[in-house]
């Protein structure tokens, strides 16, 4: 096993077998819907949530692993060989992940070396990031080397995405400072973005799909040009649109990986179906 463990939470929406790829440990996340509880991506995968989606008469809820489980986990891994254990989460402006694995760590102090991080993003683009820093690890980067990559990612890490209605983000309390577009959109789509301190707001309001994406291409063309790019994409049942994106990003950038990966239950609850969310970075200068 790699000295540096990466461990990431079932929100990063890092399809399985990257996560494997890479050595990559996935906690997942929790939803309700009434009283049935199932653990993100391991009791309910992503058709199936969207499915019970459809036929719900109520909002599903989401909840954080605990601090407890979270222990279970480091000490998992560190009976496993990890010597440290890298830990990067969903922003903590949407979820108290972070916080349950704050203090998994706290009490943990003086027996294993964990260190948390807040990944101040959602869906693929924590998964982008993630994989990045995996790679690294597993080539036997010191725990300084990684840490520096993900300072560095955080950096050069855009995310843009598109949903069919607000209304998901309203009714749980995620849509950040989005908030003032509520009831004034009529047929305006919101590219969407998050701020620096992981929160939800609207970069720019255009009217229809196409010149949403077109929009979302322009600025990522202005930001990354002709570097070299890694890209993922994720989408809430809307793999047609995904798929057309992706040729068009191939298409345009120097793109060194591209992952097509489905928004799983618990950042679906969130954005709700049809959405597609496009992230890019800067790949490592070799």
């Amino acid at each position: 096993m790699e000295k540096v463990k990466i461990v990431t939470d079932s929100t990063a929406d890092i399809p399985k077998e990257v996560a494997e790829a890479h050595g990559i440990t996935v906690i997942p996340l929790n939803v309700h819907f009434g009283n049935e509880q199932f653990e993100d991506g391991v009791t309910l995968t992503p058709p199936a949530f969207y499915e019970k989606l459809q036929q719900a008469s109520e909002m599903p809820k989401t909840s954080q692993p605990s601090p407890n489980q979270f222990e279970e986990l480091y000490r998992s891994l560190a009976n496993d060989g990890a010597k440290e254990i890298m830990s990067i989460h969903l922003s903590a402006k949407m979820s108290g992940t972070l916080q349950a694995a704050l203090i998994a760590k706290e009490s943990l102090k003086g027996e294993l070396d964990v260190h948390v991080y807040d990944s101040k993003r959602a869906s693929y683009a924590i998964g982008i990031i993630v994989v990045e820093v995996a790679k690294l690890a597993a080539k036997g980067a010191t725990l300084a080397e990684c840490q520096k990559r993900f300072e560095e990612l955080l950096e050069l890490t855009t995310v843009y995405f598109l949903v069919d209605t607000l209304e998901f983000l309203e009714k749980n309390g995620r849509i950040g400072k989005a908030s003032a577009l509520i009831g004034t959109l009529l047929k305006m789509k919101p590219l969407l973005s998050l701020s620096e301190d992981g929160e939800v707001y609207a970069k720019e309001k255009v009217r229809g799909q196409k010149k949403a994406i077109a929009k979302m291409l322009a600025l990522l063309e202005e930001a990354y040009g002709n570097k070299n790019v890694h890209v993922g994409i994720s989408h809430a049942v809307n793999e047609t649109l995904a798929n057309e994106l992706a040729n068009e990003v191939k298409a345009r950038f120097q793109v060194q990986s591209l992952t097509v990966t489905e928004i799983g239950a618990v950042i679906g609850a969130h954005v709700g179906p049809g959405t597609v969310s496009l992230s890019m970075t800067e790949a490592e200068q070799k």
